[in-house]
C-alpha cells in the first residue's frame, strides 16, 4: 500500500507500507473407500468407477481387483466435499441396483 504525501521541500514523498503475506494451506485430503462385500459384482464395481470416479476400464479393474483380494481399496483421494459426494453418489447407485457395496472415506 503506497501513501503519498509532501515533502519538507515541497517533492512528493511516497511511502510503502509492507504487508505480511498469510500463506493458503491447502486442503484436507480423504480417500474414498471401496469395501469388498460377497454379493456386489465385479462388473458393478468396475461400472462405479469409471462412472463415478471416472478411471479407465483398465484403473477400474485393477482397483477392483485390489479391493476383492484385499477387503477395502481406494477408489480416488479428493477434498471432503468431493469425496463426501462421491460416497453419496456411490450408495445412490449401489442401492438403485440392490447391491450393499459399502462406500467410506478417511482422512489421506
Amino acid at each position: 500500500m503506497s501513501e503519498r504525501r509532501p515533502g519538507l521541500d515541497g517533492d512528493t514523498v511516497v511511502g510503502t507500507e509492507t504487508r505480511t503475506r498469510r500463506k493458503l494451506e491447502k486442503p484436507k485430503q480423504y480417500k474414498v473407500l471401496l469395501h469388498n462385500d460377497d454379493y456386489t459384482t465385479m462388473e458393478f464395481v468396475v461400472l462405479v468407477l469409471m462412472n463415478i470416479f471416472h478411471r479407465s476400464e483398465t484403473d477400474a479393474v485393477q482397483i477392483m481387483l485390489h479391493v476383492h483380494k484385499s477387503g477395502i481399496g481406494v477408489a480416488g483421494v479428493y477434498t471432503y466435499d468431493v469425496a463426501e459426494t462421491r460416497v453419496v453418489q456411490v450408495e445412490a447407485l449401489a442401492r438403485e441396483h440392490e447391491f450393499p457395496l459399502r462406500c467410506t472415506l478417511e482422512e489421506a
